[in-house]
């Protein structure tokens, strides 16, 4: 098991660092016991950049997906939006499995686990980059930094699911929490048709408590397919590049993400005629830090009266870096051409070569270009609401584990010594 959590060449006990074996703290453990939570149950983690909030959802003895617990986000870097090329500083959105294998013992940040990146739709999309991380230490350059203690809790959680048997925890990485507000806010976002895809994972999720299946064709995600009409049973195979194969979402799910989806963008366009200000694209403030991380910082009281979200008791570490003054800048993400003008498809109960999902890809205009390049065109004009129809401190660097690095940072198994790189 030491040899499975650290991914290293080891099956030795000593390899594996004392904090990444320490139990669940006993307040959390209750509060396990107490939501009829198996102990070593499956877990599920839900990122949304724009809250700073990163959620972790268990499942309970009758199987279904509970919300355990919210930690707030220390720091993240970059702006809203996918992860595109290295050193671009963007923290990855989209759907990423954890396995054994991707849990780090022996982070300089304290513990960590590899989000994946690339995963297959963004290696579909030329997406360059690795080595992104949910870590400790409070610091990040393209990751998802938490404190010690919050991460000291997540790792532990996911190590208990992986002892009950759960082979992969999903996280689920999405730019903000998936209403009509906030798609309102956004909607003049060049990346809304990439955030309208990912929505219905999203959505699925809401409507079902279980976790979508996830996979990847015409480089676009799908979610929950299957095999049409009578044949549900008979595998598919999805191969990120190619033409996606005929399947249908089991109707009953479809039904009610449509019903979701229509709701969620009622509330849009009425947000819309309300005169919804909207966000944005760039702010130049370089990623985020949860508002009661900030007021701590600052040395203000960080206490919500309003929400269970906790801010760790602990100090900060010393070479917390927080955002910088938000200014709106050009956008990083001119590559998606026609935005959030394109209407976005709705969930249906079968699907074929020509579904209009296909089209996803023609909307992100990744068919032939390198990301790198396309990235440097001028910004797309903003795009039209969309139909209610349709849808200055200095960063301490640490010694470094090694030399393995993202384009970002560097993160691996220790060796005092080595030098940091961004």
């Amino acid at each position: 098991m030491a040899a499975a959590l650290s991914g290293c060449q080891t099956d030795d006990l000593t390899a594996v660092s004392a904090r990444a074996l320490k139990p669940l703290p006993p307040e959390l453990a209750a509060e396990v016991d107490r939501r009829n939570m198996p102990r070593e149950s499956p877990i599920l983690v839900r990122i949304f950049k724009e809250e700073s909030e990163l959620e972790v959802w268990k499942q309970d003895a009758q199987g279904k997906y509970a919300l355990l617990k919210t930690y707030p986000i220390c720091r993240w870097s970059g702006e809203l939006g996918p992860k595109v090329k290295i050193g671009d500083r963007q923290a990855p959105e989209g759907f990423y499995s954890i396995s054994p294998g991707q849990m780090n013992p022996n982070s300089n940040y304290y513990l960590a686990f590899n989000l994946g990146f690339p995963n297959a739709f963004d290696k579909a999309n030329d997406f360059t980059g690795d080595f992104l991380m949910v870590h400790g230490d409070c610091s990040s350059a393209g990751c998802y930094a938490m404190t010690d203690e919050q991460i000291q809790e997540i790792y532990a959680l996911g190590r208990d699911s992986f002892l009950g048997g759960q082979k992969a925890f999903q996280v689920q990485a999405y730019p903000f929490r998936m209403t009509g507000v906030n798609l309102a806010k956004h909607r003049d976002n060049p990346a809304m048709p990439f955030w309208r895809m990912i929505k219905e994972g999203n959505d699925i999720f809401e409507v079902t408590r279980s976790e979508p299946r996830v996979e990847v064709c015409d480089k676009h995600y799908v979610f929950n397919p299957r095999a049409p009409g009578n044949n549900a049973s008979t595998p598919l195979v999805f191969h990120p590049r190619e033409k996606c194969p005929a399947y249908e979402v089991a109707p009953e799910i479809a039904s009610a993400v449509k019903a979701k989806t229509l709701a969620d963008d009622s509330v849009m366009a009425d947000s819309v005629h309300r005169g919804v200000s909207t966000v944005a694209v760039r702010t130049g403030a370089d990623g985020g830090m949860h508002p009661l991380f900030l007021a701590k910082l600052q040395g203000r009281p960080a206490i919500d009266f309003t929400s269970d979200v906790k801010v760790p008791s602990a100090p900060l570490p010393t070479n917390v870096n927080p955002p910088k003054t938000a200014d709106a800048q050009p956008s990083l993400f001119s590559f998606w051409t026609t935005a959030s003008a394109t209407p976005a498809p709705e969930p249906v109960a079968a699907r074929s070569e020509t579904s209009t999902m296909g089209t996803i890809g023609r909307w992100l205009g990744l068919g032939g270009g390198e990301p790198a390049q396309a990235a440097a065109q001028p910004a797309a004009a903003p795009a039209k609401p969309a139909k209610p129809a349709k849808p200055a401190a200095t960063t301490t660097a640490k010694p470094k584990d090694s030399n393995r690095t993202d384009g970002n940072r560097t993160e691996t198994a220790q060796a005092p010594g080595s030098s940091q790189t961004h």
